[in-house]
């Protein structure tokens, strides 16, 4: 069977994505930083649905780091048909009050890194009959977000990569696939340093990991060239098309002050 790549798989919306396939019967190669959930989840996969599951513990926001993943990945003559790249992290605070140091870091991860891995593995995944890049984004990229300003423009970047990506591949046997999830029941609050009371507004109006995952993967193997999950996610994101900027902004300035 052929293999499927998953970044950021060791928990949330990549684990869930690394399981639908795994139930598809797909033999996956997961990456993450944390080395014992990558190797928990490996021991798990393998016993319960019977494939072969490698894992590589990597901080992706490291320079090198997408050409290790490929080196490690096209090993032993592997065939690559999947790319999921959903690495990624969100920082919740004022442009001017946070290190410079740490927006780097996130912007290296969340653009630099997937730009590199869909670029080293493009040559790879041309040579299958059929074969699929899904990145996942945020329903954060379709309006400015103050305090979660560079997030959510890194988030735009990813949408439109990819949107301007499916067309140059158009002609070939890769099929790209943007998912941008709303609210999501995983550790981004906790990550982007969020307090209790935004932590709280999310939670209600939060998907499960899993069912933005089986979205996601039925939209990658349908072709689709973007999609997001659920209704009221669509409907907020199509409103920004109609909707004063400005207003769109003070709401999402209410929400996300600091």
């Amino acid at each position: 069977m052929p293999f499927a790549l998953i970044t950021g798989a060791s928990g949330g919306i990549g684990l869930c994505l690394a399981e639908e396939l795994a139930k598809k019967n797909f033999d996956l190669l997961i990456v993450a930083r944390s080395e014992g959930k990558l190797k928990d989840i490996a021991n798990n996969f393998s016993e319960k649905y019977k494939i072969k599951v490698f894992y590589l513990s990597i901080d992706l926001s490291l320079t090198n780091s997408p050409q290790e993943v490929f080196n490690w990945a096209t090993s032993q003559s592997r065939e690559i048909t999947i790319l999921i790249n959903n690495a990624g992290y969100g920082i919740w605070g004022g442009v001017e009050n946070t290190p410079l140091a740490d927006l780097q870091n996130m912007m290296q991860l969340n653009m630099t890194s997937l730009v590199s891995l869909c670029q080293v593995f493009i040559p790879e995944l041309k040579k299958q009959s059929k074969s699929y890049i899904l990145n996942v984004a945020s329903t954060a990229s379709y309006q400015a977000v103050p305090y979660l300003t560079t997030y959510a423009a890194t988030k735009s970047f990813v949408v439109l990569f990819s949107r301007g990506l499916s067309w140059e591949l158009k002609d070939t046997s890769i099929s790209v696939t943007c998912l941008s999830p709303g609210a999501t029941s995983t550790g981004f609050v906790d990550r982007a340093g969020m307090d209790s009371s935004l932590k709280e507004k999310a939670e209600k109006l939060s998907m499960t990991p899993k069912a933005v995952a089986k979205i996601g993967i039925d939209a990658m193997f349908e072709g689709k060239a973007e999609v997001i999950t659920g209704f009221v996610n669509w409907l907020s994101a199509k409103l920004t098309n109609f909707l004063p900027k400005s207003l769109i902004e003070r709401i999402a300035l209410s929400l996300y002050k600091k």
